[in-house]
């Protein structure tokens, strides 16, 4: 909807300055305090022609007016289209932990609550997008042998075979140096990898060999669910008002259901730019007097997580986005070199 700059200024004061003291605005307290430089009569007609559009309204016979969810759309919609410069630090460099890719998403998860006061959600990437780092073969026993297979995003997975013959050590350290010259850097549950599995020239020995461990490869599958670090739950219960209790209490109830939580996280992945969801845009539907404000992660143009804030309609959306883009920045420094180095 096209407003005027007038009229989109004076919303944009009214959802900052009830953000801030969360009591409903009126024309008055933008005069004085929202440095507005028009005369309160005026205000007072375009608050009310605001409320008309649905944008704003007044609670019982309060003179003052506060954001409605269509408000409170315009307002974080228009501010994630104009907010320049880059992202702010959080007061943490993930590139110090090296490949701990969980100690990086869980430190993350813990910052953005911790800075916000708003519930955090972290996805991990999908092992579609993890490669193979390097495969250990290892003769635990005359017949028994563990393969390891360690990915670019620092999953461990280990298999053992039992053997009905005794297993030729020789064959084994061919296996590790095989496997590893085959396999290093290809993706997971790819075609290019169940090819480079598929080869021929190899003895009846290697080749049998070969196929038995490849299963632990082939057993990796691409739609696993992933990993959702969830944070900040007692931080919002602290900070709920009276009136946004029972919206986050749904929320906390949204959150018992792991199927849920990723569909929540799944709203953010939208590459370049942050999203911002406010009410029945959350959750299917499911939650009103919600906003969940996300940004992807990942290498390049190809988004492998997503960072999200979630709290009430009443939240602070300029530190939300500027929070989110931080971590999503700092995440995607941090998975870039643990992927080049797989």
């Amino acid at each position: 909807m096209q407003l005027s700059e007038r009229k989109r200024e004076i919303l944009r004061r009214v959802v900052e300055e009830y953000v801030a003291t969360g009591q409903p605005v009126g024309s008055r307290a933008l005069v004085e305090r929202a440095g507005l430089e028009v005369a309160p009569s005026t205000v007072r007609g375009e608050l009310a022609e605001l409320e008309a559009l649905g944008f704003l309204t007044h609670p019982h016979t309060s003179a003052g007016r506060v954001p409605t969810e269509s408000g409170y759309r315009l307002y974080a919609e228009e501010l994630v289209e104009t907010l320049a410069g880059g992202p702010v630090g959080l007061g943490f460099d993930l590139r110090s932990m090296r490949n701990e890719l969980e100690d990086a998403l869980r430190t993350t998860t813990e910052s953005l609550s911790r800075a916000t006061r708003l519930l955090a959600l972290v996805s991990a990437p999908t092992l579609e997008t993890a490669s193979v780092r390097h495969v250990e073969v290892l003769a635990l026993q005359p017949t028994t042998v563990m393969v390891v297979v360690i990915t670019s995003t620092g999953g461990v997975t280990k298999r053992l075979f039992a053997l009905e013959e005794p297993i030729d050590p020789g064959l084994v350290a061919w296996a590790h140096a095989y496997l590893n010259e085959q396999l290093a850097g290809e993706r997971l549950g790819s075609s290019s990898l169940r090819r480079r599995l598929d080869v021929t020239g190899l003895s009846p020995v290697e080749r049998s060999f070969v196929e038995l461990v490849a299963q632990v490869f082939l057993d990796l599958r691409t739609d696993d669910v992933p990993e959702v670090f969830v944070g900040g739950t007692v931080g919002l219960l602290e900070e709920a008002r009276a009136e946004e209790l029972e919206a986050t209490m749904r929320l906390l109830d949204l959150l018992e259901r792991r199927a849920a939580v990723l569909e929540l996280v799944s709203e953010a992945l939208e590459p370049r730019r942050p999203v911002v969801h406010v009410g029945p845009e959350v959750g299917g539907g499911q939650l009103h007097d919600v906003s969940l404000v996300g940004a992807t992660y990942g290498i390049r143009s190809t988004p492998l997580g997503a960072v999200g804030l979630m709290g009430p309609l009443r939240m602070d959306y300029e530190k939300a986005i500027r929070t989110v883009r931080a971590a999503a920045f700092e995440l995607s420094r941090f998975v870039e070199d643990v992927y080049e180095e797989a």
